[in-house]
């Protein structure tokens, strides 16, 4: 029987992948969290895998933002990972430390390519996964944090980009920042906007015009950095629905998105 959490009961073979055989980085700054892990959807064959990051405003993770869409990309044959990291209260890095792992993680694995996908405040940790990375730790005693946690390409949705007003979600960002809210260190360093760089991976990333809550200019602001430092990207802009859709599949145009972004991955190797 299907249940809130499992949607589709067919898809339970797997058990979670934690992040860390041991205790996880910043875990004393989470209490009564469970450790981070991944849920594993592999496609067989697959030679790309998709991280897939629920938002929630920091303070949880919104179940039809997750399992729906690692169904999606299965039937794509491209292999996925659901995302459950830490939320408030918890130290402001300890969720890019677990999307970062996360990719390290999924990379080990054996993936040609690993890409990281995430909706409105996941959305902003895809966005801070894709402008905070390192090539790897070489001498690092654990394997996994050898491989590189920059991801090959990455895919925010309705995102939260920046932490500056007027735009920034501000319940996302008093969630992850807490009594820090106001930090310039902190607001500079998770405003992906003003961390793009050469090097940052190329995206795809979609909004509605009518967004309530997250406004589209957030998306605008990315694409703006994106395009002035020759990254390559590729943007929707829906005229109609709000926010938290989802697959938004019972919101015309808007549910194109699904079948626009698998074409997208699929044509950068990401399938079978």
């Amino acid at each position: 029987m299907a249940d809130e959490k499992n949607p589709f009961p067919w898809l339970a073979q797997l058990p979670p992948i934690p992040l860390w055989q041991g205790e996880a980085p910043y875990a004393a700054d989470s209490p009564d969290q469970a450790p981070p892990s991944l849920r594993p959807f592999p496609a067989e064959n697959a030679r790309g895998a998709v991280v897939v990051v629920p938002g929630g405003g920091y303070y949880m993770k919104a179940d039809h933002e997750g399992v729906p869409i690692a169904v999606l990309l299965n039937s794509q044959g491209i292999s996925a990972y659901v995302l459950d990291y830490r939320v408030h209260p918890c130290h402001p890095l300890a969720p890019l430390c677990d999307a970062r792992r996360a990719i390290r993680l999924v990379r080990s694995l054996g993936y040609e390519k690993v890409a990281i996908l995430g909706f409105s405040a996941g959305g902003h940790l895809c966005c801070s996964a894709a402008t905070h990375f390192d090539g790897g730790k070489p001498e690092d005693p654990d394997p996994v944090e050898r491989f590189s946690c920059r991801p090959d390409a990455f895919i925010p949705c309705y995102s939260v980009v920046t932490f500056r007003e007027p735009f920034t979600h501000l319940s996302s960002r008093q969630g992850l920042l807490r009594e820090e809210w106001e930090k310039e260190e902190w607001l500079h360093f998770f405003s992906a906007e003003e961390n793009v760089a050469a090097d940052t991976p190329p995206a795809f990333l979609w909004h509605t015009a009518e967004d309530g809550t997250v406004p589209v200019q957030n998306s605008l602001l990315l694409a703006r950095a994106l395009a002035d430092h020759q990254v390559p990207f590729e943007m929707h802009v829906y005229p109609a629905g709000g926010h938290g859709m989802g697959l938004a599949s019972m919101c015309a145009p808007a549910a194109q998105w699904g079948a626009e972004m698998c074409r997208w991955l699929l044509e950068k190797g990401w399938g079978a």
